[in-house]
């Protein structure tokens, strides 16, 4: 990768047109800047339950995820695309932070971009406004969206345009057509839940649009919530990134079920009470692992959740990676003993 233009990230690209425009236009000549841009699609978004703010991002081009997102726990999410510049995420971030909307921080880091037409930048701020740009030499299709003032429906935009908004700010260039961006957005407005579950949903949606022209390649998935990462350690709720893959929406929705078992806290509704019941369906594990020890987590039955029990549990549990969810009262989260009664079925 190489810098293009102030602060920009270029990236190269074998454009493969249709054989009637190769004929209606020869000789051909690609544009000089149409090597550098970086061709993707993208929805950024703010949770005003949770306070998250997030990206999800789809791209035929290797590790779009160390380019496109940006976020900042309480402060905003970005994404730069097209020719992305890093300013709209360092700059735009920091302007936010200062007291800036997602629109004044947009406009005032365009002001000084010199190469602002090859552009396609989407932001949301931690207050909830939205603001897109796509840039007039951007390629079709190319445009974004996004949410409505009002809370129903959706804003459109074309190239050239800023179009403001709340919630959210979908975009996208090189693009089948715009049912890419319409689904972005149309999804991300019905769907439930969590804020990685809903950019996931709409991330998958964008594809089925039909995505872009020349195929996929990679994928990612940011979220930021203060305190939300490694057992509080720092602000990285999601940060997963599928570098190349056949299909990486489905490889990024695997590690996300991965990363949520792992990373994520227990849930109130998921708690249970360790029966004697469960104890018989858990003793055995605890009597027989770590394979391959000499000394097992347990040396004998307990026959109930006992403090010896409940500390060889809490052992086996760090020594398998559910860290996060680790309890020492009395409880256990359903989530990890599905998961462990999964991988020891006979």
């Amino acid at each position: 990768m190489r810098r293009a233009g102030r602060k920009a990230r270029c990236i190269g690209l074998l454009l493969v047109l249709p054989i009637a425009t190769l004929a209606a236009q020869s000789p051909t000549v690609a544009p000089p800047h149409f090597s550098k841009l970086v061709h993707t699609y993208s929805i950024v978004a703010f949770d005003s339950a949770t306070g998250d703010l997030g990206v999800a991002v789809q791209s035929k081009f290797p590790n779009v995820g160390g380019i496109v997102p940006w976020a900042r726990a309480g402060v905003g999410a970005v994404a730069t695309q097209s020719l992305g510049n890093t300013a709209y995420g360092e700059r735009g971030l920091d302007l936010i932070a200062e007291g800036a909307s997602a629109e004044k921080a947009l406009r005032t880091v365009m002001r000084t971009d010199t190469m602002l037409q090859d552009r396609q930048v989407g932001v949301v701020d931690v207050r909830g406004n939205a603001a897109s740009f796509t840039g007039k030499t951007t390629f079709d299709w190319a445009g974004g969206r996004v949410g409505a003032a009002t809370g129903q429906g959706s804003v459109s935009g074309g190239k050239g345009d800023v179009i403001v908004g709340r919630g959210y700010s979908a975009q996208a260039n090189i693009m089948v057509s715009d049912r890419t961006v319409k689904n972005l957005a149309e999804t991300f407005e019905r769907s439930k839940g969590n804020l990685a579950d809903r950019l996931m949903a709409a991330l998958k949606a964008g594809q089925a649009g039909g995505g872009d022209k020349r195929g996929v390649q990679s994928a990612a998935l940011l979220v930021v919530r203060k305190n939300g990462g490694y057992l509080g350690a720092n602000d990285r709720f999601v940060d997963i990134r599928v570098y190349d893959a056949v299909d990486p929406i489905a490889e990024l929705e695997r590690l996300l079920a991965l990363h949520k078992l792992h990373f994520f806290p227990s849930e109130p509704r998921d708690l249970l009470p360790i029966t004697p019941a469960l104890v018989a369906q858990l003793e055995p594990i605890l009597l027989s692992e770590p394979a391959g020890q000499p000394e097992k987590w347990l040396t004998r039955k307990q026959g109930s959740a006992t403090p010896v029990f409940l500390e060889a549990l809490r052992n086996f549990m760090y020594w398998e990676n559910y860290d996060v969810r680790v309890r020492m009262d009395g409880r256990i989260d359903r989530v990890v003993l599905e998961d462990v009664l999964k991988k020891r079925k006979p």
